[in-house]
């Protein structure tokens, strides 16, 4: 069994519910008619209801199962609206451009993972991730004791020293140039995730240009300072830095550069300390490992939603969405 036909097997069993908002997307219905048919989860589209229908027959599309929501007529909008005018008052927002607000499919798609009617939420596919993001953001916010929204791939690796492997890489997509404390964040997250989604113990390196000392620089000060920070948040579970990348993943090279480390050598969740040499290294082990990369995965949310490439299959929103499930089942 792949590790996807593992996750979805995971998910179904979960018994949950997802929000797709781009409903006018032919990609969404589809993915919303498979997500149906394989039974992985109750699904809630957004949009006009005849509307809805009548794009998904023409695409000879069975979504009969799921929820459509249209937002204009929905009996809780002013609920709605009232929570995002006390929520974004003091940003200038009036109540009326806060029922406006609220109509955007994927403002409402977040409002109903916020009040709890739907676990998550899989938007992207025909938006940007600045405004998935944006929605997200001004409706569930940040996850308590974190400031840093990011992202993580499942890279899932062959035949690494003998064997498949899984590593989550972080972050590769969303913080350009993270300071010590986002740093911090994006481990404390990816390790969260890692135990949301597969359900193992995270092993996370903080990787830089040195090991343990072996080279003095300002880079590798803000990775030592990250895991002072780390250290403050006194968290449950095990992590090291700074440490190369063959030092983190090569036992035989842990012996030599990190001896006394519970993570070098067997590190399975590695962060990297800025977005080019995370979105450089995951590519590079995508092309010249053939390594099969699940991503990217919104994190430091306070609630599920996950942002899709625009360039996405149906497959990948069926993919992501079995993601969200798991998160939502271990938030």
């Amino acid at each position: 069994m792949t590790i996807l036909e593992t996750l979805k097997s995971r998910a179904k069993a979960t018994n949950g519910s997802v929000v797709l908002p781009e409903a006018f997307d032919e990609r969404t219905l589809r993915a919303a008619a498979q997500i149906l048919a394989d039974g992985l989860a109750s699904v809630v589209l957004v949009g006009n209801t005849e509307q809805v229908n009548s794009d998904a027959d023409k695409y000879g599309l069975n979504i009969s199962g799921a929820t459509i929501v249209d937002p204009e007529h929905y009996e809780r909008i002013g609920e709605f609206a009232d929570f995002f005018y006390q929520k974004r008052k003091d940003k200038g927002v009036t109540e009326a451009q806060a029922l406006q607000t609220v109509k955007h499919h994927l403002f409402f798609g977040a409002l109903l993972v916020k009040f709890g009617i739907v676990g998550g939420m899989v938007a992207g596919a025909a938006n940007t991730t600045a405004d998935v993001l944006r929605a997200a953001l001004q409706v569930v916010g940040v996850m308590p004791g974190l400031k840093t929204v990011s992202s993580t791939f499942i890279m899932v690796i062959p035949d690494f020293m003998g064997q498949d492997s899984l590593f989550f890489f972080a972050d590769c997509a969303v913080v350009p140039n993270p300071t010590a404390d986002q740093l911090a964040d994006i481990a404390i997250t990816t390790a969260a995730t890692r135990r949301s989604i597969i359900g193992d113990e995270p092993k996370v390196a903080l990787l830089s240009f040195s090991s343990k000392g072996s080279a003095e620089h300002e880079l590798v000060e803000k990775v030592t300072s990250a895991m002072k920070i780390i250290d403050s948040r006194n968290v449950d579970f095990d992590y090291d830095g700074e440490l190369q990348l063959d030092a983190a993943i090569i036992p035989a090279i842990a012996k030599s550069k990190a001896p006394n480390s519970k993570v070098a050598g067997s590190a399975n969740t590695l962060i990297f300390p800025d977005l080019q040499s995370g979105n450089i290294g995951y590519k590079l082990v995508q092309r010249f490992a053939k390594a099969e990369a699940i991503g990217p995965i919104i994190q430091g949310l306070a609630a599920p939603i996950c942002d899709l490439s625009r360039g996405c299959s149906f497959e990948d929103i069926v993919n992501t969405a079995v993601l969200v499930l798991l998160m939502a089942n271990n938030k």
